[in-house]
C-alpha cells in the first residue's frame, strides 16, 4: 500500500494511491461507516482515520486505511462519479493536487552519516564504529511537488539519496531481531546538504537543516511491500547523469541494527523518520565537485519504493 499526504482545494489529508487515483482515507472511511449505519460517521472517521499520517500511525490506522481503499476500489465501476464529487477520490496527476511530505510533523527526524563504506572513503573519513547520528527539524521537509530552493548564502548545495524508515509503533530497547516489526514503511529522503555550512565546525547540523531543504516522498510504501530493506537498488540522477548507484546491502549499519541502537537512546514513536545514509557519488567528493545549480533536476529512485524527482531553482 502506498500512502500520500496531499492538498486539494484547501483540504490536506492522507490518501491511498492505486492505479493513478488517490483514495482519501478519512472521507472513504466516513462513507464506509455511514453505509454500515454508524451514527456520527464523519466524526468517528476523523478520530479513527485522521487526515494526518503521523496521527494515523499513532492510532493504528493502517489496516483501516487498507480496508477502506479496498472498499472504494470494489465499488469504483458503479460509483466513480459519486466518489469524485464527494472528494473520496482524486486523480494523482490532477494539476490541482499538491503532494506534500508524507509525514508533515514527525516527532523525530534522525539521520545517519557515513553509513556506506564507499561514501566514508570518498569523504576521507574512517568507517564509524557506531552509527554517526545527526538530526533535522520538521521545518526542513518538502514534498515531491515542491522544487529544491538553492539558498543564496550557500554555493555548495549537494544531493544525498537515502532510504528513509518510518516507525509504526512505539518501542524502547528493541531487539535487532524484532526491529523490523516496528517499521510502518519506507520512503525516499534526499538529504540536501549545504557543505560550506556543514564543514564550518565539528557538528553537521548547520549544513543539514536549512528550512525547506529536504525532499521526502513521493509516498510511504508499507513494510509488507518491502520484505528486505537490505536489498534495494538506489540511484541518483542529476540532470540526466547517473551520479549515485548502489544497493542498500552496502549499509554499514542495516535498518534493524539502526532501530535497535536508536531505541537504546530514545523511545521511538509512530511517525519517526530515520534516514539511513547515502552511498558514494555525492557532489563534494567528485573531482571537480558537482554541486547543484539552478535548473538541475534531481531524480532519486529506490527499488520497490519509487522515484522522487525535484527541479532546482535559484
Amino acid at each position: 500500500m502506498r500512502l500520500v499526504t496531499y492538498t486539494l482545494r484547501g483540504w490536506t489529508s492522507v490518501g491511498v494511491v492505486d492505479d493513478g487515483l488517490i483514495i482519501d482515507v478519512p472521507r472513504a472511511y466516513a462513507m464506509l461507516l455511514a453505509d454500515r449505519g454508524v451514527s456520527d460517521a464523519p466524526g468517528r472517521a476523523l478520530a479513527e482515520c485522521p487526515p494526518d499520517l503521523v496521527t494515523l500511525l499513532a492510532r493504528d490506522g493502517l489496516e483501516r486505511a487498507r480496508e477502506v481503499a479496498a472498499a472504494v476500489i470494489e465499488q469504483l465501476p458503479d460509483k466513480r462519479d459519486r466518489f469524485a464529487a464527494a472528494g473520496i477520490i482524486a486523480a494523482l496527476d490532477d494539476p490541482a493536487v499538491q503532494l506534500r511530505p508524507p509525514l508533515l510533523r514527525p516527532d523525530k527526524i534522525i539521520c545517519l552519516g557515513l553509513n556506506y563504506a564507499d561514501h566514508a572513503a570518498e569523504s576521507g573519513a574512517a568507517v564509524p564504529q557506531y552509527p554517526e547520528l545527526f538530526s533535522k527539524f520538521p521545518s526542513t521537509l518538502i514534498g515531491p511537488g515542491e522544487p529544491i530552493v538553492l539558498p543564496r548564502v550557500s554555493q555548495q548545495v549537494d544531493y544525498e539519496a537515502e532510504l528513509a524508515v518510518v516507525i509504526g509503533r512505539p518501542g524502547r530497547f528493541i531487539p535487532a531481531d524484532r526491529a523490523l516489526d516496528y517499521v510502518a514503511g519506507y520512503t525516499i529522503l534526499n538529504d540536501i546538504s549545504m557543505r560550506d555550512f556543514q564543514f564550518r565546525g565539528r557538528q553537521w547540523l548547520p549544513g543539514k537543516t536549512f528550512d525547506r531543504s529536504t525532499p521526502v516522498g513521493p509516498w510511504l510504501v508499507t513494510a509488507d511491500e518491502v520484505p528486505d530493506p537490505q536489498n534495494l537498488t538506489i540511484t541518483t540522477e542529476v540532470s540526466g547523469a547517473v551520479l549515485q548507484h548502489s544497493n542498500t546491502r552496502e549499509m554499514i549499519f542495516p535498518v534493524a541494527e539502526t532501530i535497535a541502537y536508536l531505541s537504546q537512546i530514545v523511545q521511538l514513536v509512530p511517525g519517526d523518520l530515520i534516514a539511513t545514509g547515502t552511498p558514494a557519488g555525492v557532489g563534494f567528493a567528485r573531482k571537480p565537485p558537482r554541486f547543484l545549480q539552478p535548473g538541475d533536476v534531481v531524480r532519486v529512485t529506490i527499488e520497490r519504493v519509487g522515484t522522487l524527482e525535484k527541479p532546482g531553482r535559484g
